[in-house]
């Protein structure tokens, strides 16, 4: 008796769709095997997607692939989810749970600009940042959290397109030692801000990808100095990157 689970039928078109989009157009008999189906079952569910126009077939070729439809309906998903609307509950969250000011950036070439910015309830100090400001890759927080998810090449051409130049005494402008320094980021996962880009101000700081996997935005925790000690910073590293995994996971893209 022909299979009437409808939980087993919705599995087995999205597991077609899925198919297809990751190895591209094939025929029947490949899709079949790939699927390990009967080609019976293949046909009949390949011919549904063409009648809802999410597949199409080659007349030539006879092989089949998807169309742009699923594009739009990723387009309209988009569209509808904003990043910040998305992060805004998890940063919220950071901000109560460490006493903060929390970021969310975006990368604007060299620079990233501040796009979103939570601050504690309990706080008493206000940071001079602001939402629309831009601050230096190189020298931030957020910035070598970016880079550090970039490859050598791509982050060699942001240094040589920035104006490289002490901010503070503590700003990096060697290029072999910011690159030593990229390394352990992308060991532990997050980075610091030690007073490189403000005297008196640090950060611990996540990058996240992008709904289509690349490296767009950041979040930090910033604070004055006396309270952003190493044991602030060891006590916001697990929440910080839990916040980045909650985020990644809410856009569909693992940490």
């Amino acid at each position: 008796m022909e299979e009437k689970n409808p939980i087993q039928v919705s599995e087995r078109i999205f597991n077609t769709i899925e198919y297809l989009a990751q190895f591209g157009p094939m025929g029947l008999l490949e899709l079949s095997k790939g699927l390990n189906l009967n080609k019976t079952t293949v046909h009949r569910i390949l011919n549904s997607l063409i009648c809802m126009n999410y597949v199409k077939q080659d007349p030539e070729t006879l092989k089949y692939s998807l169309s742009f439809k699923i594009c739009g309906i990723a387009n309209q998903i988009l569209a509808q989810n904003n990043i910040i609307d998305l992060a805004r509950p998890y940063i919220k969250s950071l901000a109560e749970q460490t006493g903060e000011t929390v970021h969310l950036v975006e990368v604007d070439g060299i620079n990233a600009v501040y796009i979103d910015k939570v601050e504690a309830s309990q706080s008493a100090v206000r940071l001079v940042s602001m939402v629309g400001k831009t601050i230096p890759l190189y020298c931030s927080g957020v910035g070598k959290a970016l880079m550090a998810d970039m490859s050598d090449e791509k982050i060699k051409a942001i240094w040589e397109q920035s104006e490289i130049h002490k901010l503070t005494d503590y700003t990096i402008t060697d290029f072999d030692e910011f690159m030593n320094l990229i390394g352990e980021i992308r060991k532990n996962g997050y980075s610091l801000d030690n007073e490189e880009n403000e005297l008196g101000v640090r950060c611990i700081a996540v990058s996240l990808k992008s709904f289509h996997g690349k490296p767009k935005y950041a979040i930090s925790v910033s604070a004055p100095k006396d309270r952003m000690t190493d044991e602030h910073i060891k006590l916001y590293q697990p929440l910080i990157l839990e916040t980045k995994k909650r985020i990644l996971q809410e856009i569909g893209q693992e940490s």
